[in-house]
């Protein structure tokens, strides 16, 4: 009698047996971090696929009390060990935690830390700079010595430039001014005697630093080195692009009880700096009636820079395949060819400043909303997500993971 015949078992195959390039795959599907940052937990094979090089996520949507977002999901959560309430700005992947005794940034992805200086230590230049008001100055022709005593004295953007160099607009209301450091260092660097201005952004691109004040004309920062400390200073500043723009659109009030203010950003985009310009339409009350500006409508216009010819191009696009995320604390172009998600668009917050309230709401509730550039309209972005303005909900900002 034949022996019975017994199945031959196949031993169970382990998922991080799946080769390496399927893993990436795969990741390169998943376009929200937390889904990320699951996969990279099932094991070290394919915690090790997740470290390769791989198209950003997108960003993160980080709330002032500890709520996280993680875009496209509607669904908060909140980083084990470290809520990391209580920051004030972000930049790129960093939260910004200034204190008395430093600026701290914390990278929430990596736990990462930075301590740059505090801003009660700035080193002066000259150093013998002093204060010197006149009946005739006004806060529109203040200098460093002027604010720097302030205690409404913040930050209201940082970047850091690179390992070695962070450049921070720091102000108070609508003026600021331009500081240099390096990480680590002990103070910052100031040009004591320029004259502040009413600076909307400033962005690295190609190894250069750019600010843009509310006249849209672009200047580069040329930095050098303190020739007896090595530590980064602003060396001067001059004019790339001239803005050709009517400055009284946006002071006047209209026969209709309208005004129209505006912001501005910007942010790099497939190789080109662009400059984005937020148009809010205002009611005002009318003449002799008491009440308060509300803002309105949003629209918005790009204009790509034209260095050659030292003028702004208008753009009618940003590509099918890029998603803009503007904010004041920073702003990025985001690819989303890789993902099932169109592109095209203009993702933007309230982008309220700190000490400078130019007009208030109809709802007492806000989130973020999508501008779709091709056929001039604002929609929600994720009904789903919402919270209360206010003061301590003003800082809502865009959170980007660091590329790998």
């Amino acid at each position: 009698m034949a022996p019975e015949m017994q199945p031959h078992l196949q031993p169970q195959q382990s998922w991080s047996a799946i080769p390496l390039d399927l893993a990436v795959l795969v990741l390169r599907l998943l376009p929200a971090y937390v889904d990320r940052a699951c996969f990279a937990a099932v094991c070290p094979q394919w915690r090790a696929a997740a470290r390769l090089p791989l198209p950003p996520p997108q960003p993160l949507l980080a709330l002032p009390n500890s709520t996280f977002y993680s875009l496209p999901y509607t669904k908060p959560f909140r980083f084990p060990g470290c809520g990391f309430a209580g920051y004030k700005s972000a930049c790129g992947n960093w939260l910004i935690f200034p204190r008395d005794d430093g600026c701290f940034l914390v990278d929430p992805f990596s736990r990462a830390t930075v301590t740059l200086p505090a801003l009660s230590c700035v080193h002066l230049r000259p150093p013998n700079a002093v204060t010197e008001w006149t009946d005739s100055d006004k806060l529109a022709n203040a200098t460093w010595m002027h604010i720097r005593e302030s205690n409404k004295l913040h930050i209201s953007k940082l970047i850091m430039c690179s390992p070695n160099l962070a450049a921070a607009l720091v102000g108070i209301g609508q003026i600021s001014q331009i500081l240099m450091c390096q990480p680590g260092a002990l103070s910052w660097s100031v040009r004591a005697y320029d004259r502040c201005k009413g600076f909307e952004d400033m962005a690295f691109y190609q190894g250069k630093l750019y600010a843009i004040a509310d006249d849209e004309n672009l200047l580069v920062v040329n930095i050098s080195e303190d020739h007896n400390t090595g530590d980064p200073q602003v060396s001067k500043t001059g004019q790339v692009i001239k803005a050709d723009t009517c400055p009284w659109m946006y002071s006047a009030v209209f026969d209709d009880n309208t005004m129209l203010c505006k912001k501005i950003y910007l942010v790099e985009s497939r190789g080109a700096l662009l400059m984005v310009r937020r148009t809010i339409l205002c009611q005002v009350p009318e003449p002799g009636a008491d009440g308060e500006v509300v803002a309105g409508q949003n629209t918005f216009e790009v204009f790509k820079a034209d260095f050659e010819h030292s003028h702004w191009d208008k753009v009618t696009t940003v590509g099918d395949d890029q998603l803009l995320f503007l904010g004041r604390r920073c702003s990025r172009a985001v690819s989303v060819s890789q993902y099932d998600i169109s592109g095209g668009n203009i993702m933007f917050l309230d982008d309220d400043e700190e000490n400078h309230v130019v007009y208030s709401y109809k709802d007492d509730n806000t989130s973020f909303r999508a501008y779709h550039l091709r056929h001039h309209f604002v929609s929600s972005a994720v009904s789903k997500i919402s919270w209360k303005r206010g003061d301590e909900m003003r800082l809502a900002v865009w959170l980007f993971p660091q590329d790998r």
